[in-house]
């Protein structure tokens, strides 16, 4: 089920319907949160494959992932309308029987984040905070040394990794299923949508 009713006369394309059902696009992802995203992606594999081999180079990484993590923050109350935090409880209520439903091939239509991305939304930011702040405490005078700390960071930083096989997974079988390349999407910032006419 397509979560808003999106306007034809802003963000859509003019082409004319080929048919009945007719393919055209709209805006969904602003330029700011599509180059926070590769940005981000790009961090998390620095940061990833650099420990105790590149310190400086890994260092950089996370604190590079912190900034990010606070423009998401920050872009989450003040960006585009689908960059916004404002369905995320509602989106997470849902999640479960999305997932369910998921089972059967049944997907809805989203033109933002479906449910099931909603969650891996905010397991992935969480994760990534855990990481990303425990790395930082831990080149601290304070937290150097602190087996917790290095603990947290390690398991949070493992999860982080199968959180982000999870996801592109994820993409690649919703884009098979809907018939959509997600994947362009977070490139273009534009999504199919479909009029039944």
């Amino acid at each position: 089920m397509i979560d808003e009713a999106v306007p034809e006369a802003r963000g859509v394309s003019d082409r004319a319907p080929a048919d009945r059902t007719a393919s055209r696009t709209v805006a969904v992802w602003d330029l700011p949160l599509r180059l926070w995203h590769w940005a981000l992606a790009a961090s998390i594999l620095a940061a990833w494959f650099t420990p105790t081999v590149y310190d400086t180079l890994h260092r950089i990484a996370g604190y590079t992932v912190l900034a990010l993590l606070a423009f998401r923050l920050v872009w989450g109350f003040r960006g585009s309308r689908y960059s916004r935090f404002r369905m995320l409880r509602v989106r997470l209520r849902a999640a479960p029987g999305y997932l369910w439903n998921l089972r059967r091939g049944i997907t809805g239509r989203y033109i933002g984040l479906n449910p099931a991305g909603t969650l891996m939304l905010v397991a992935l930011l969480l994760s990534i905070a855990v990481s990303s702040i425990t790395g930082a405490l831990s080149v601290t005078v304070t937290f150097f040394g602190i087996w917790w700390i290095e603990d947290t960071h390690a398991y949070a930083s493992d999860a982080v990794i199968v959180l982000v096989v999870v996801h592109v997974l994820g993409v690649v079988l919703m884009g098979l299923l809907q018939r959509e390349n997600l994947i362009r999407a977070m490139f273009t910032g534009r999504k199919r949508i479909r009029h039944h006419n």
